[in-house]
């Protein structure tokens, strides 16, 4: 139902962007939904009646043109209706991001583990995107990339919209070298590098998993065995592909999960249960580097943070 925002004159409202809900055109002769509110209160259910009336009143849904729907605003099919994600006792990530470079057509922040990238679920003001709105006031900014909530580092975001689709294509492409960090269990022998690749799709019991499956390889992964301390190792991870928890899969596969993971190889903690912010996945976005499509200039960016070992195995 919802969908990304068509109209410049939606601003957004405390660096959230609004979503957008389009109004479906009913058969001739029916009127599905009296009014607006009926509507939403069916299509949208994770609000109650009462949440949506009062949200409608204080003005916080609006149309096209920018302007307040009542709720008792009938229903007119072929339209758009506009509003702003909240979400109720959000829980607040004790841990700041930094800009590592800004210019007028790239920003790229070092993100904190725990920090999801974009609004999602549990989290909105609580996000990477919607922090960097709030500091920077670019109403445009955008990810061209994303990395795990669980996941530290590097993460590049288009200032002008009209530059996102170039940046975008240089991952889609596989044109950015891409450089990772973890710690786990060291192994007894290490054939370095080994290169793994494999199938990978979301786990038919558990949508925030993912697995190996039989078929064609859709990720590959370079992993080296970089120094060991205390039954821990520290292994260097070049990704090639991007599925989804790549790198946290891979590593699982091989018999080498990262520490401080919650996922894999069986849950600890599901997505919506309280964080252990003294634990977190010891996986690092730690260098990028790619040909700046809109300006020609070779890029290079390397985090600021560390892994840090932990207590011997």
């Amino acid at each position: 139902m919802s969908r990304p925002p068509r109209s410049s004159r939606i601003p957004t409202r405390q660096g959230v962007s609004p979503s957008c809900v389009a109004l479906p055109q009913p058969p001739a002769g029916t009127v599905p939904w009296p009014a607006v509110l009926d509507f939403l209160c069916e299509r949208l259910p994770k609000l109650d009646r009462h949440q949506w009336k009062l949200r409608m009143a204080q003005g916080d849904v609006v149309d096209e043109a920018g302007q307040p729907v009542p709720p008792q605003a009938p229903y007119r099919g072929g339209s758009r209706l506009y509003y702003w994600r909240e979400v109720d006792e959000e829980p607040r990530v004790p841990f700041e991001a930094r800009v590592l470079f800004q210019d007028g057509h790239l920003l790229v922040a070092d993100k904190p583990h725990f920090l999801p990238v974009t609004p999602g679920g549990r989290f909105v003001q609580q996000t990477l995107l919607v922090r960097l709105k709030q500091a920077t006031g670019i109403e445009g900014l955008s990810p061209v990339h994303r990395i795990d909530r669980e996941t530290a580092g590097l993460v590049v975001f288009s200032v002008r919209p009209e530059d996102r689709g170039a940046y975008q294509a240089l991952f889609r492409e596989r044109q950015v070298h891409k450089l990772y960090e973890a710690i786990a269990p060291a192994p007894t022998t290490w054939p370095a590098p080994i290169k793994r690749r494999s199938c990978i799709e979301e786990d038919p019991l558990a949508f925030y998993r993912m697995v190996e499956t039989d078929g064609e390889p859709n990720s590959e992964t370079t992993i080296h065995l970089v120094e060991q301390q205390g039954g821990w190792g520290r292994f260097r991870l070049e990704p090639v592909t991007g599925k989804r928890h790549q790198l946290r899969v891979h590593m699982n596969a091989l018999g080498l999960p990262i520490e401080g993971d919650q996922f894999y190889p069986s849950v600890r903690r599901r997505p919506e249960e309280p964080e252990d912010y003294a634990h977190p996945l010891k996986l690092l976005a730690q260098a990028l580097a790619f040909r700046d499509p809109v300006t020609g200039v070779h890029r290079r960016f390397e985090t600021g943070r560390g892994l840090d070992w932990p207590g011997p195995v």
